[in-house]
């Protein structure tokens, strides 16, 4: 989606959209009846509400958190990484393989001296150096990347920012 429709949808979400937003975010597997008493609505209504959001595309999709310690993912780590050349090609083909990769839990292009910031997650600080190596150290259109070891992640607020009036003046 583009930003434009983006901030279209967050200036046409009303008090009820926001409370049914915020109640999924914080526990998608909320009953509709819950969710209905918590926003103030009829269990018929509060149905309908969520599949508008969901058609809407604010509402795109319910996921499972994996505890990633529990599953042998104990190491996690930011990769700064700049490209070597700017060529299309070579941007596509390394924005198309990379988050394939099971171990890339994000990857966000960005401005500044930066062109590629990925965060991972894997068994070791061995696994981490050897997935570097096979994966980025080995990419020819890799000029250079920065490792940066993640000690704790802390999950910020996922839903709509809390509605303001503009200030006039």
């Amino acid at each position: 989606m583009s930003s434009q429709s983006e901030q279209s949808h967050g200036t046409d979400l009303d008090e009820i959209d926001r409370i049914i937003i915020d109640e999924l975010v914080a526990n998608a597997r909320i009953s509709n009846a819950t969710l209905a008493q918590r926003a103030g609505i009829a269990p018929s209504t509060a149905l309908l509400r969520t599949r508008s959001l969901v058609d809407r595309g604010i509402l795109t999709g319910y996921h499972a958190e994996v505890s990633l310690r529990s599953v042998g993912r104990t190491v996690q780590a930011l990769i700064s990484v700049k490209l070597r050349v700017h060529d299309r090609e070579k941007i596509d083909t390394f924005v198309e393989r990379i988050p394939r990769l099971p171990e890339v839990l994000s990857m966000f292009h960005v401005s500044g001296g930066t062109d590629y910031l990925l965060h991972i997650a894997v068994s070791s600080t061995e696994a981490l150096r050897d997935w570097v190596l096979d994966n980025l150290a080995t990419d020819e259109s890799v000029g250079h990347t920065e490792t940066t070891l993640v000690f704790a992640h802390h999950m910020g607020h996922r839903g709509p920012l809390p509605f303001t009036e503009p200030e006039h003046g």
